[in-house]
């Protein structure tokens, strides 16, 4: 779907590019300063089409959005994309859709990389084991978990996110489903707990804590 949206404000009016180097970076939209790896990174493809870049190692310069729903939402509807790209652009009808497939494909792909490590376990059992030797450093638990299950599980004083359902838990770990899931301290710990808040607020769904 071809995109055709003016300026509506001299706010709205083209920023000076900024060189894409160190390790934050500014929202097109909202003009917030962020952690690049909290936000989400677009492109523009061969046709001038915007590519969700959920890695952010595409070739192009990079255009950033704050990782949430309702700014892709707004950023779309006012022009920003065209606006930093200085030109028409096109997008997706289903861009909100490919962006959450993405990040929850992060995800997955993460938790396998911790599984094959040996830096995450699965299973109420072994899960509790880690969790009472102290070798835990984030909690995942399905986002269609019982309330009640989450919570005699324990780990309360443990950083928790909820970004899969038990079932794509449970395709990570070899499993029917999986519904507890606790990862080693350390930098893929770090690095799945980003990827699930930036999950979390863009699909508007916070994790249970953080």
């Amino acid at each position: 779907m071809l995109a055709r949206v003016t300026a509506t404000s001299d706010a709205d009016a083209p920023a000076e590019e900024e060189p894409e180097t160190g390790p934050h970076r500014r929202c097109i939209m909202t003009r917030e300063v962020q952690p690049k790896e909290r936000m989400l990174r677009f492109v523009l493809g061969p046709g001038r089409e915007i590519v969700p870049d959920i890695t952010g190692k595409l070739p192009g310069r990079g255009m950033w959005l704050s990782a949430r729903g309702d700014v892709l939402e707004t950023a779309l509807s006012r022009g920003a994309f065209m606006r930093a790209a200085r030109g028409q652009v096109t997008f997706p009808s289903d861009l909100r859709a490919r962006i959450e497939d993405g990040l929850r494909g992060r995800v997955r792909d993460l938790l396998g990389l911790a599984r094959r490590a040996g830096q995450a376990v699965s299973g109420w059992q072994a899960a509790r084991e880690w969790l009472q030797a102290g070798r835990a450093g984030l909690l995942v638990q399905a986002a269609d978990g019982s309330l009640a299950e989450r919570a005699r599980f324990g780990g309360r004083d443990l950083p928790a996110v909820t970004p899969l359902t038990a079932a794509e838990l449970g395709v990570v770990f070899g499993r029917d489903h999986a519904v507890h899931v606790v990862v080693a301290p350390g930098r893929l710990a770090e690095a799945i707990r980003v990827e699930a808040e930036r999950l979390a607020g863009f699909a508007g769904t916070p994790p249970v804590n953080a």
